[in-house]
């Protein structure tokens, strides 16, 4: 059996417990392709699965990660799509912090030729979040206004460029003036940095224009301020929460807990006499529908989006440090760890 290099964890909890160990692997199944990684992306699920804050995390043992790029060096004896060295990006549910991977062959596909392997480690998560998330949920329509938070990572430089394809009008909300420019460069009509201000912020963006959709991954009084500004018939889709996001290698279980109680409360009766909604989803939902998620691919690749932008790259023996820089809300675009 060929060797490989992963990150595993014992059991979620810490970071401290993340360690790079080499493992055997079996040769791929029937409707497998074996993979020999390239490039990892990193996404806020990992955090939270590393640390056991996340639902689907496996219980024991299991290696991090949702996603990769490589080159595939075996196949299964069913496999008809794909050959030995083709180019490939993929997802799984957990298993992508790793030099070698089989994966059912319906969760790859292959990398436009003019990307790199980090460009293709770092579209499929924010691009199947963006997309299902403005257009599935959200109902997008040219002329609409989006509210998009986290507006300088993966999932909110995707979802704006989605958004202006169409012909929405963007406001981004970002947690440091520092990103400004990088929102500029990526066409955001408005831009905000979140204070204590927001409100006005918001309404200043707005300036009498309709709130239609808000992609929410912050909670709190953000999401609290936002879902009370939207418009009849507007929606909050909400996809994550980083104020739960913290910069220690383990949970800080009390802060955590008040977190947790002072959330936003909504009135069901409300939403229905203010004509509002609210949906919620995560991706691993999205995994396990795999005709839904080969029917959202098809439409992604007739929108013919550029490359995804990656903000930081480490290497792959530097993955402590970079899911470090990733807690600390100071990246921008997409962290990659390549594999030599």
């Amino acid at each position: 059996m060929p060797q490989r290099i992963s990150y595993r964890t014992h059991k979620a909890g810490s970071f401290n417990r993340l360690k790079l160990v080499e493992e055997e692997l079996a040769s791929p199944e029937a409707d497998e392709v074996q993979v020999k990684v390239k490039a990892v992306g990193l996404n806020f699920a990992d955090v939270f699965a590393i640390l056991g804050l996340y639902s689907a995390t496996p219980e024991g043992s299991f290696i991090p990660g949702l996603e990769y790029a490589g080159e595939i060096i075996a196949k299964g004896s069913e496999v008809k799509d794909f050959e030995v060295g083709d180019r490939v990006m993929g997802v799984t549910r957990f298993g992508a912090y790793t030099s070698h991977i089989n994966i059912d062959s319906a969760y790859v596909n292959k990398i436009p030729a003019s990307w790199s392997y980090e460009e293709g480690a770092s579209f499929l998560v924010q691009a199947l979040t963006a997309y299902y998330g403005l257009f599935y949920l959200g109902n997008l329509q040219k002329g609409s206004t989006v509210l998009i938070h986290s507006a300088a990572g993966g999932v909110g430089l995707l979802a704006n460029r989605m958004a202006q394809k169409i012909g929405a009008f963007t406001i981004g909300s970002i947690g440091s003036a520092s990103k400004i420019d990088l929102l500029k460069k990526e066409g955001y009509q408005k831009y905000i940095v979140r204070s204590k201000h927001f409100k006005k912020d918001l309404e200043e963006a707005l300036r009498g224009r309709e709130l239609d959709l808000i992609m929410e991954c912050i909670g709190g009084k953000i999401f609290k301020t936002g879902y009370d500004m939207l418009a009849p018939q507007g929606r909050v889709v909400n996809y994550g929460s980083a104020r739960y996001e913290g910069t220690s290698n383990s949970p800080n279980w009390p802060r955590l807990a008040w977190l947790y109680l002072t959330r936003p409360k909504i009135d069901p009766q409300k939403m229905i006499e203010t004509n509002k909604g609210i949906l919620g989803f995560n991706l691993i939902w999205l995994y396990e529908k795999k005709e839904l998620m080969q029917q959202i691919l098809k439409e992604l690749e007739a929108l013919d989006m550029e490359a995804p932008f990656i903000g930081h790259r480490f290497k792959f023996e530097q993955m402590h440090e970079a899911l470090k820089l990733f807690q600390s809300g100071k990246t921008m675009g997409k962290v990659v760890l390549t594999i030599d």
